[in-house]
């Protein structure tokens, strides 16, 4: 395979992972009811229904916490994405220095995101992008070894 190639198999699949996460903060940051989205593992984790919880009148302004915590946490999902863009963007992953810091750090993202689910929302339909992400991550981080620099 020649190097142009596994240059483009090294940058495009960290690009990919940074444009996902700006695909799915973007999702909680438009639907009217962001939680949602994840109901069902929402409301395993608490035990409850969202119809149960809502309807209590001690929770009247909880749609309306769940909308900003949700909307919050879009934006956060979002400048990630656009931070992770745009570093590969720029340094099109050319170093070996660029390659090792933006993979070590999206290896560390990845655990801390995989852990969070598998361990506390194990139903989550959201498994299935990180099995993606992981899988885009192997990717670049094999292609990244066959460079030379």
């Amino acid at each position: 395979m020649n190097q142009k190639t596994i240059h483009n198999l090294t940058w495009i699949p960290p690009f990919l992972i940074g444009l996902g996460s700006v695909g799915l903060g973007l999702g909680w940051l438009i639907h009217p009811e962001p939680w949602i989205l994840d109901q069902a593992p929402n409301e395993a984790l608490l035990q409850t229904s969202f119809q149960t919880l809502l309807a209590a009148d001690l929770n009247v302004h909880l749609p309306d916490y769940l909308l900003v915590i949700y909307r919050f946490f879009g934006w956060w999902v979002v400048s990630i994405g656009l931070l992770i863009m745009t570093y590969v963007q720029v340094t099109r992953m050319g170093t070996t220095l660029a390659r090792n810091s933006i993979l070590g750090v999206l290896l560390i993202i990845l655990v801390g995101v995989a852990y969070m689910v598998f361990n506390f929302i194990p139903s989550s339909p959201f498994k299935v992008v990180i099995y993606l992400q992981v899988t885009l991550w192997l990717t670049s981080a094999y292609f990244s070894t066959q460079l030379k620099d």
